[in-house]
Protein backbone atom coordinates (compact mmCIF):
# COMPACT_ATOMS: atom_id res chain seq x y z
CA UNK A 1 0.00 0.00 0.00
CA UNK A 2 1.48 3.38 -1.03
CA UNK A 3 1.76 6.30 1.35
CA UNK A 4 -0.87 8.21 -0.67
CA UNK A 5 -3.41 5.38 -0.40
CA UNK A 6 -2.61 5.09 3.30
CA UNK A 7 -3.40 8.74 3.82
CA UNK A 8 -6.67 8.41 1.87
CA UNK A 9 -7.64 5.45 4.01
CA UNK A 10 -7.06 7.42 7.18
CA UNK A 11 -9.04 10.40 5.91
CA UNK A 12 -12.22 8.34 5.83
CA UNK A 13 -12.67 8.32 9.62
CA UNK A 14 -13.58 11.08 12.07
CA UNK A 15 -10.72 10.01 14.33
CA UNK A 16 -8.36 10.62 11.46
CA UNK A 17 -9.74 14.10 10.97
CA UNK A 18 -8.67 14.89 14.53
CA UNK A 19 -5.21 13.49 13.79
CA UNK A 20 -4.86 15.67 10.72
CA UNK A 21 -6.23 18.70 12.55
CA UNK A 22 -3.71 18.23 15.35
CA UNK A 23 -0.94 17.57 12.89
CA UNK A 24 -1.86 20.72 10.98
CA UNK A 25 -1.70 22.83 14.11
CA UNK A 26 1.56 21.22 15.20
CA UNK A 27 2.99 21.62 11.71
CA UNK A 28 2.17 25.33 11.91
CA UNK A 29 4.08 25.39 15.18
CA UNK A 30 6.96 23.61 13.52
CA UNK A 31 7.05 26.13 10.68
CA UNK A 32 7.53 28.77 13.35
CA UNK A 33 10.25 26.61 14.85
CA UNK A 34 11.95 26.51 11.44
CA UNK A 35 11.64 30.18 10.56
CA UNK A 36 12.56 31.79 13.87
CA UNK A 37 15.78 29.76 14.45
CA UNK A 38 16.86 30.51 10.88
CA UNK A 39 16.56 34.20 11.85
CA UNK A 40 18.23 33.92 15.27
CA UNK A 41 20.96 31.29 14.72
CA UNK A 42 23.07 33.36 12.28
CA UNK A 43 22.77 36.39 14.56
CA UNK A 44 23.69 34.44 17.70
CA UNK A 45 26.54 32.67 15.91
CA UNK A 46 28.12 36.05 15.08
CA UNK A 47 27.41 37.77 18.42
CA UNK A 48 28.07 35.06 21.04
CA UNK A 49 30.28 32.81 18.89
CA UNK A 50 31.12 29.13 19.19
CA UNK A 51 32.14 29.48 22.85
CA UNK A 52 28.79 31.05 23.80
CA UNK A 53 26.93 28.24 22.03
CA UNK A 54 29.06 25.77 23.95
CA UNK A 55 28.35 27.27 27.37
CA UNK A 56 24.60 27.25 26.74
CA UNK A 57 24.84 23.66 25.46
CA UNK A 58 26.67 22.60 28.63
CA UNK A 59 24.03 24.22 30.85
CA UNK A 60 21.21 22.58 28.88
CA UNK A 61 22.93 19.18 29.07
CA UNK A 62 22.49 19.44 32.85
CA UNK A 63 19.03 21.02 32.80
CA UNK A 64 17.63 18.32 30.50
CA UNK A 65 17.91 15.86 33.41
CA UNK A 66 15.61 18.06 35.50
CA UNK A 67 13.21 18.47 32.57
CA UNK A 68 13.06 14.69 32.30
CA UNK A 69 12.45 14.35 36.05
CA UNK A 70 9.59 16.86 36.13
CA UNK A 71 8.06 15.33 33.01
CA UNK A 72 8.28 11.83 34.59
CA UNK A 73 6.85 10.19 31.49
CA UNK A 74 3.52 11.99 31.89
CA UNK A 75 3.66 13.31 28.33
CA UNK A 76 2.92 9.71 27.34
CA UNK A 77 1.13 8.03 30.24
CA UNK A 78 -1.09 11.00 31.15
CA UNK A 79 -1.78 11.71 27.46
CA UNK A 80 -2.82 8.10 27.00
CA UNK A 81 -5.09 8.16 30.08
CA UNK A 82 -6.76 11.43 29.05
CA UNK A 83 -7.28 10.15 25.49
CA UNK A 84 -9.05 7.06 26.81
CA UNK A 85 -11.29 9.09 29.16
CA UNK A 86 -11.87 12.25 27.17
CA UNK A 87 -15.67 11.93 27.38
CA UNK A 88 -15.54 11.76 31.18
CA UNK A 89 -15.06 15.31 32.51
CA UNK A 90 -14.82 14.21 36.14
CA UNK A 91 -12.16 11.60 35.37
CA UNK A 92 -10.12 14.12 33.36
CA UNK A 93 -10.24 16.59 36.27
CA UNK A 94 -8.95 13.85 38.57
CA UNK A 95 -6.10 12.95 36.18
CA UNK A 96 -5.25 16.64 35.74
CA UNK A 97 -5.13 17.29 39.48
CA UNK A 98 -3.00 14.25 40.35
CA UNK A 99 -0.53 14.76 37.50
CA UNK A 100 -0.16 18.50 38.16
CA UNK A 101 0.43 17.92 41.89
CA UNK A 102 2.97 15.19 41.12
CA UNK A 103 4.86 17.40 38.68
CA UNK A 104 5.00 20.28 41.17
CA UNK A 105 6.42 17.92 43.81
CA UNK A 106 9.04 16.77 41.31
CA UNK A 107 9.84 20.42 40.49
CA UNK A 108 10.45 21.16 44.19
CA UNK A 109 12.80 18.18 44.47
CA UNK A 110 14.63 19.25 41.29
CA UNK A 111 15.11 22.79 42.62
CA UNK A 112 16.64 21.49 45.86
CA UNK A 113 18.96 19.08 44.02
CA UNK A 114 20.10 21.81 41.60
CA UNK A 115 20.93 24.15 44.49
CA UNK A 116 22.98 21.43 46.22
CA UNK A 117 25.07 20.45 43.18
CA UNK A 118 25.78 24.09 42.29
CA UNK A 119 27.05 24.70 45.82
CA UNK A 120 29.29 21.62 45.98
CA UNK A 121 30.63 21.28 42.40
CA UNK A 122 33.10 24.10 41.54
CA UNK A 123 32.67 23.97 37.74
CA UNK A 124 28.89 24.26 38.10
CA UNK A 125 29.32 27.08 40.62
CA UNK A 126 31.45 28.98 38.07
CA UNK A 127 28.64 28.67 35.50
CA UNK A 128 25.79 29.04 38.01
CA UNK A 129 24.11 32.05 36.35
CA UNK A 130 23.61 30.43 32.94
CA UNK A 131 22.51 27.19 34.65
CA UNK A 132 19.95 28.97 36.84
CA UNK A 133 18.64 30.97 33.89
CA UNK A 134 18.31 27.72 31.92
CA UNK A 135 16.34 26.21 34.82
CA UNK A 136 13.47 28.62 34.07
CA UNK A 137 12.69 26.30 31.16
CA UNK A 138 12.09 23.48 33.66
CA UNK A 139 9.58 25.66 35.50
CA UNK A 140 7.82 26.52 32.23
CA UNK A 141 7.64 22.90 31.06
CA UNK A 142 6.28 21.85 34.45
CA UNK A 143 3.34 24.24 34.58
CA UNK A 144 2.48 23.97 30.87
CA UNK A 145 0.12 20.94 30.62
CA UNK A 146 0.91 19.96 27.05
CA UNK A 147 0.01 16.36 27.88
CA UNK A 148 -3.57 17.39 28.69
CA UNK A 149 -4.14 19.16 25.37
CA UNK A 150 -2.57 16.22 23.54
CA UNK A 151 -4.88 13.75 25.24
CA UNK A 152 -7.91 15.92 24.43
CA UNK A 153 -6.60 16.22 20.86
CA UNK A 154 -6.95 19.97 21.16
CA UNK A 155 -3.64 21.32 19.96
CA UNK A 156 -4.80 24.77 18.82
CA UNK A 157 -3.97 26.51 22.10
CA UNK A 158 -0.58 24.82 22.34
CA UNK A 159 0.32 26.10 18.91
CA UNK A 160 -0.83 29.67 19.57
CA UNK A 161 0.95 29.94 22.91
CA UNK A 162 4.16 28.37 21.66
CA UNK A 163 4.30 30.60 18.60
CA UNK A 164 3.73 33.68 20.74
CA UNK A 165 6.43 32.60 23.23
CA UNK A 166 8.90 31.92 20.39
CA UNK A 167 8.12 35.28 18.80
CA UNK A 168 8.69 37.04 22.12
CA UNK A 169 11.90 35.05 22.56
CA UNK A 170 13.14 36.13 19.11
CA UNK A 171 12.37 39.83 19.68
CA UNK A 172 14.13 39.84 23.05
CA UNK A 173 17.25 38.24 21.51
CA UNK A 174 17.69 41.05 18.99
CA UNK A 175 17.03 43.74 21.59
CA UNK A 176 19.15 42.54 24.50
CA UNK A 177 21.87 40.22 23.13
CA UNK A 178 24.47 42.61 21.71
CA UNK A 179 27.83 41.21 22.89
CA UNK A 180 29.42 37.79 23.67
CA UNK A 181 28.75 37.88 27.42
CA UNK A 182 25.04 38.35 26.78
CA UNK A 183 24.76 34.64 25.92
CA UNK A 184 23.39 33.99 29.44
CA UNK A 185 20.19 35.83 28.47
CA UNK A 186 19.27 33.38 25.69
CA UNK A 187 18.06 30.52 27.97
CA UNK A 188 16.37 33.05 30.28
CA UNK A 189 14.27 34.49 27.44
CA UNK A 190 13.33 31.00 26.29
CA UNK A 191 12.30 29.98 29.81
CA UNK A 192 10.23 33.11 30.41
CA UNK A 193 8.31 32.42 27.20
CA UNK A 194 7.34 28.96 28.44
CA UNK A 195 6.39 30.28 31.90
CA UNK A 196 4.05 32.89 30.41
CA UNK A 197 2.52 30.26 28.11
CA UNK A 198 2.04 27.94 31.09
CA UNK A 199 0.23 30.57 33.16
CA UNK A 200 -2.14 31.42 30.28
CA UNK A 201 -2.88 27.73 29.64
CA UNK A 202 -3.75 27.14 33.31
CA UNK A 203 -6.28 29.97 33.19
CA UNK A 204 -7.74 28.59 29.95
CA UNK A 205 -8.13 25.11 31.47
CA UNK A 206 -10.07 26.48 34.43
CA UNK A 207 -12.23 29.01 32.59
CA UNK A 208 -12.87 27.48 29.14
CA UNK A 209 -12.38 23.72 29.48
CA UNK A 210 -14.03 23.67 32.95
CA UNK A 211 -11.41 21.24 34.21
CA UNK A 212 -11.14 21.80 37.92
CA UNK A 213 -8.06 21.35 40.07
CA UNK A 214 -8.90 19.15 43.04
CA UNK A 215 -6.91 18.38 46.16
CA UNK A 216 -5.46 14.91 46.01
CA UNK A 217 -3.93 12.63 48.59
CA UNK A 218 -0.28 11.69 49.07
CA UNK A 219 -1.28 8.11 48.24
CA UNK A 220 -2.68 9.17 44.85
CA UNK A 221 0.48 11.13 44.05
CA UNK A 222 2.67 8.15 45.00
CA UNK A 223 0.59 5.80 42.86
CA UNK A 224 0.76 8.22 39.92
CA UNK A 225 4.54 8.57 40.18
CA UNK A 226 4.94 4.82 40.51
CA UNK A 227 2.69 4.20 37.49
CA UNK A 228 4.82 6.40 35.21
CA UNK A 229 8.17 5.24 36.58
CA UNK A 230 8.99 2.89 33.70
CA UNK A 231 8.31 5.56 31.08
CA UNK A 232 10.35 8.05 33.14
CA UNK A 233 13.35 5.72 33.16
CA UNK A 234 12.90 5.12 29.46
CA UNK A 235 13.11 8.90 28.89
CA UNK A 236 15.94 9.40 31.39
CA UNK A 237 18.33 6.66 30.34
CA UNK A 238 19.20 8.03 26.85
CA UNK A 239 20.68 11.03 28.65
CA UNK A 240 23.50 8.71 29.76
CA UNK A 241 24.89 8.89 26.25
CA UNK A 242 23.11 12.01 24.89
CA UNK A 243 23.34 14.99 27.23
CA UNK A 244 26.03 13.24 29.28
CA UNK A 245 28.26 13.24 26.20
CA UNK A 246 27.84 17.02 26.05
CA UNK A 247 28.80 17.31 29.73
CA UNK A 248 31.92 15.15 29.28
CA UNK A 249 32.85 17.14 26.18
CA UNK A 250 32.54 20.36 28.16
CA UNK A 251 34.72 19.09 31.01
CA UNK A 252 37.38 17.57 28.71
CA UNK A 253 37.48 19.83 25.66
CA UNK A 254 35.85 23.09 26.70
CA UNK A 255 33.23 25.41 25.25
CA UNK A 256 34.54 25.49 21.66
CA UNK A 257 34.10 21.74 21.17
CA UNK A 258 30.66 21.91 22.78
CA UNK A 259 29.74 24.80 20.53
CA UNK A 260 30.63 22.84 17.38
CA UNK A 261 28.56 19.85 18.51
CA UNK A 262 25.69 22.13 19.47
CA UNK A 263 25.85 23.89 16.10
CA UNK A 264 25.34 20.53 14.39
CA UNK A 265 22.69 19.48 16.86
CA UNK A 266 20.56 22.57 16.20
CA UNK A 267 19.78 21.39 12.66
CA UNK A 268 19.26 17.82 13.86
CA UNK A 269 16.87 19.06 16.55
CA UNK A 270 14.69 20.95 14.08
CA UNK A 271 14.16 17.77 12.02
CA UNK A 272 13.72 15.60 15.11
CA UNK A 273 11.15 18.03 16.52
CA UNK A 274 9.09 17.85 13.34
CA UNK A 275 9.08 14.05 13.52
CA UNK A 276 8.14 14.25 17.19
CA UNK A 277 5.20 16.45 16.20
CA UNK A 278 3.98 13.68 13.92
CA UNK A 279 4.30 11.10 16.70
CA UNK A 280 2.50 13.34 19.17
CA UNK A 281 -0.36 13.96 16.73
CA UNK A 282 -0.85 10.23 16.22
CA UNK A 283 -0.30 9.09 19.83
CA UNK A 284 -3.83 9.71 21.21
CA UNK A 285 -5.33 8.23 18.03
CA UNK A 286 -3.15 5.09 18.20
CA UNK A 287 -3.95 4.76 21.91
CA UNK A 288 -7.51 3.96 20.81
CA UNK A 289 -6.81 2.33 17.44
CA UNK A 290 -3.48 0.53 17.55
CA UNK A 291 -4.47 -1.50 14.48
CA UNK A 292 -3.73 1.63 12.41
CA UNK A 293 -0.07 1.53 13.42
CA UNK A 294 1.12 0.15 10.07
CA UNK A 295 -0.19 3.23 8.28
CA UNK A 296 1.57 5.48 10.78
CA UNK A 297 4.82 3.59 10.07
CA UNK A 298 4.61 4.28 6.31
CA UNK A 299 3.91 7.97 6.78
CA UNK A 300 6.53 8.73 9.42
CA UNK A 301 9.35 6.62 8.00
CA UNK A 302 8.98 8.21 4.56
CA UNK A 303 9.31 11.68 6.07
CA UNK A 304 12.24 10.51 8.23
CA UNK A 305 14.25 9.39 5.20
CA UNK A 306 13.71 12.77 3.56
CA UNK A 307 15.03 14.68 6.59
CA UNK A 308 17.96 12.30 7.09
CA UNK A 309 19.10 12.79 3.47
CA UNK A 310 18.69 16.55 3.89
CA UNK A 311 21.05 16.57 6.90
CA UNK A 312 23.59 14.18 5.38
CA UNK A 313 23.79 15.63 1.87
CA UNK A 314 23.09 19.26 2.75
CA UNK A 315 25.24 19.52 5.89
CA UNK A 316 27.86 21.84 4.37
CA UNK A 317 25.28 24.22 2.94
CA UNK A 318 23.33 24.35 6.21
CA UNK A 319 26.32 24.96 8.47
CA UNK A 320 28.20 27.47 6.32
CA UNK A 321 25.25 29.50 5.06
CA UNK A 322 22.89 29.48 8.05
CA UNK A 323 25.32 29.48 10.96
CA UNK A 324 28.75 30.86 10.13
CA UNK A 325 31.98 29.72 8.41
CA UNK A 326 33.53 29.51 11.89
CA UNK A 327 31.27 26.47 12.46
CA UNK A 328 32.67 24.57 9.45
CA UNK A 329 33.99 21.79 11.71
CA UNK A 330 30.37 21.00 12.65
CA UNK A 331 29.66 19.52 9.19
CA UNK A 332 30.89 15.99 9.98
CA UNK A 333 29.02 15.78 13.33
CA UNK A 334 25.86 16.91 11.55
CA UNK A 335 26.20 14.15 8.94
CA UNK A 336 26.72 11.58 11.70
CA UNK A 337 23.65 12.84 13.57
CA UNK A 338 21.73 12.77 10.27
CA UNK A 339 22.31 9.01 10.05
CA UNK A 340 21.18 8.60 13.68
CA UNK A 341 17.90 10.41 12.89
CA UNK A 342 16.62 7.30 11.07
CA UNK A 343 17.12 5.08 14.10
CA UNK A 344 15.88 7.69 16.56
CA UNK A 345 12.68 7.83 14.54
CA UNK A 346 12.37 4.03 14.62
CA UNK A 347 12.53 4.16 18.43
CA UNK A 348 9.58 6.58 18.41
CA UNK A 349 7.63 4.57 15.83
CA UNK A 350 7.98 1.17 17.48
CA UNK A 351 8.77 2.17 21.05
CA UNK A 352 6.83 5.27 22.07
CA UNK A 353 4.00 4.82 19.59
CA UNK A 354 3.63 1.07 19.94
CA UNK A 355 5.21 -0.61 22.98
CA UNK A 356 4.05 2.09 25.39
CA UNK A 357 0.56 2.09 23.91
CA UNK A 358 0.16 -1.69 24.33
CA UNK A 359 1.37 -1.42 27.94
CA UNK A 360 4.95 -2.65 27.48
CA UNK A 361 6.60 0.33 29.19
CA UNK A 362 8.72 -1.93 31.40
CA UNK A 363 10.08 -3.89 28.44
CA UNK A 364 10.98 -0.69 26.59
CA UNK A 365 12.64 0.64 29.73
CA UNK A 366 14.84 -2.47 30.04
CA UNK A 367 15.96 -2.19 26.41
CA UNK A 368 16.67 1.53 26.72
CA UNK A 369 18.55 1.04 29.99
CA UNK A 370 20.88 -1.62 28.57
CA UNK A 371 21.69 0.40 25.43
CA UNK A 372 22.10 3.64 27.41
CA UNK A 373 24.61 2.04 29.79
CA UNK A 374 26.55 0.76 26.77
CA UNK A 375 26.52 4.29 25.29
CA UNK A 376 27.65 5.71 28.64
CA UNK A 377 30.80 3.58 28.66
CA UNK A 378 31.49 4.22 24.97
CA UNK A 379 31.34 7.97 25.57
CA UNK A 380 34.55 8.21 27.59
CA UNK A 381 37.07 6.75 25.08
CA UNK A 382 35.33 8.19 22.00
CA UNK A 383 35.19 11.73 23.40
CA UNK A 384 38.70 11.51 24.89
CA UNK A 385 40.28 10.52 21.56
CA UNK A 386 37.95 12.20 19.02
CA UNK A 387 36.44 15.20 20.88
CA UNK A 388 33.16 16.52 19.40
CA UNK A 389 33.22 13.97 16.54
CA UNK A 390 33.54 11.23 19.16
CA UNK A 391 30.54 12.69 21.01
CA UNK A 392 28.47 12.62 17.81
CA UNK A 393 29.57 9.01 17.17
CA UNK A 394 28.59 8.04 20.73
CA UNK A 395 25.09 9.44 20.30
CA UNK A 396 24.69 7.89 16.83
CA UNK A 397 25.98 4.45 17.89
CA UNK A 398 23.58 4.26 20.82
CA UNK A 399 20.62 5.36 18.69
CA UNK A 400 21.45 2.79 16.00
CA UNK A 401 21.63 -0.10 18.49
CA UNK A 402 18.50 1.08 20.31
CA UNK A 403 16.54 1.53 17.08
CA UNK A 404 17.39 -1.94 15.73
CA UNK A 405 16.62 -3.60 19.08
CA UNK A 406 13.28 -1.83 19.61
CA UNK A 407 12.11 -2.65 16.07
CA UNK A 408 13.00 -6.33 16.54
CA UNK A 409 11.20 -6.59 19.91
CA UNK A 410 8.12 -4.69 18.66
CA UNK A 411 7.88 -6.97 15.61
CA UNK A 412 7.94 -10.01 17.89
CA UNK A 413 5.15 -8.50 20.00
CA UNK A 414 3.12 -7.81 16.87
CA UNK A 415 3.43 -11.45 15.79
CA UNK A 416 2.38 -12.64 19.24
CA UNK A 417 -0.59 -10.26 19.29
CA UNK A 418 -1.74 -11.33 15.81
CA UNK A 419 -1.35 -14.98 16.79
CA UNK A 420 -3.50 -14.59 19.90
CA UNK A 421 -6.19 -12.74 17.93
CA UNK A 422 -6.22 -15.49 15.27
CA UNK A 423 -6.63 -18.19 17.92
CA UNK A 424 -9.56 -16.33 19.48
CA UNK A 425 -11.22 -16.00 16.09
Amino acid sequence: MSIISSIKRIQQSKDAQRVFANFSYLSLLQIGSYVLPIITYPYLAKVIGVAGFGKIAFAMSLIVYFMTITDWGYNFTATRDVARNRENQEKISTIYSIVTTSKLCLLLISTIVLAIIIIFIPYLRENSIVIIFSFTMVIGYTIFPEWLFQGLENMKLIVILNLLSKLLFTILIFIFIQKPNDFILQPLFSGLGYIISGIISLIYIQKKLKIKFQLCTIKEVKQSIKGSFDVFLNNLMPNLYNSFSVMILGFCNGSIANGLLDGANKFYSICAQFLTVLSRAFFPFLSRKIEMHSIFVKIKFSITIFFALLLILGAKILVINILDPSFEAAIIPLQILGVSLIFHSLVNIYGTNYLIIIGEERLLRKITMCVSILGFFCAFPLIYFYSYIGAACTIALARIILGITVVYIAKQKMKTLKGSLSNKA
